[in-house]
């Protein structure tokens, strides 16, 4: 009697990093935030589409204060952003946030998955790295240096489109093709896009802020070094606008420079 082949498994697990936005309330006051973030906003409407974002609850720990997660989750959906987890709140906020349908997000990374015992599934882990949102109602999130060390340099030789994110984690991220706009390229070190950067580009992701950004063709809808960022709603200067240029942070500004080919 033929012996029938094993059936295909339905699912798999695996780890993943994911890099999220992280939303820091200073305010537990959904009025005072809409009003906060519709102004901060108002001139960049397409900052956000629909990312996902980690709510950030640490200024509001040590008062315990009450979070309206039935006002506030519908507020930043409204602002094009999509909750998903949060992070640094107290045992109470936390708990009610589980109770709202979010994750918890912890500041570390987690242990390694251990290998299932009893026939149990392991634990599926997610590795949130978060980068900052400047909101007036936000505190900018503290950025911590760290010892840079040998990551083999991510090469991307496909066009990136709209919806599409390339995370290089402790490296460089090389792009041999278009960024295409609503893409978004990050990386901890360098960014190289040898074709048109129309998307995101947010280097020293994790705070370094000797990262730079380079390109054959500068068009972008967001840059960013360790946090600073400009978007596209700032005119580009002429000598560099649809052309080789390199970014790269002075202190708390970023400078956008043309380069010689």
């Amino acid at each position: 009697m033929p012996i029938a082949p094993p059936a295909k498994a339905a699912f798999d697990l695996k780890s993943t990093a994911w890099t999220l936005t992280a939303l820091r309330l200073q305010t537990a006051d959904t009025a005072e935030l809409d009003a906060a973030l519709t102004e901060r906003f108002a001139d960049t409407p397409g900052l956000f589409d629909n990312d996902p974002v980690v709510i950030d609850l640490s200024p509001l720990r040590e008062a315990d204060a009450g979070v309206d997660y039935q006002a506030l989750l519908p507020l930043l959906r409204r602002h094009a952003m999509v909750p998903v987890a949060v992070q640094g709140g107290s045992a109470a906020q936390t708990a009610a946030a589980r109770v709202a349908g979010l994750a918890e997000a912890l500041d570390a990374a987690p242990a390694a998955p251990q290998a299932a015992a009893g026939g149990r599934l392991p634990t599926v882990q997610h590795e949130v790295q978060t980068r900052e949102v400047v909101v007036e109602v936000l505190r900018e999130v503290e950025v911590i240096k760290e010892v840079p060390t040998a990551v083999p340099t991510m090469v991307i030789d496909k066009p990136l489109r709209s919806g599409q994110r390339v995370y290089a984690r402790g490296g460089d991220l090389v792009v041999l093709a278009a960024v295409s706009f609503g893409a978004e390229v990050i990386a901890d070190g360098h960014i190289h896009v040898y074709a048109p950067l129309r998307g995101r580009a947010i280097a020293g992701a994790r705070g370094n802020t000797e990262a730079r950004i380079f390109t054959t063709c500068l068009e972008p809808q967001l840059v960013s070094i360790a946090g600073i960022y400009r978007t596209a709603e700032t005119e580009l200067p002429a000598n560099v606008a649809s052309k080789p240029a390199t970014v790269r942070l002075d202190g708390e500004r970023l400078v956008i420079e043309p380069i010689e080919v």
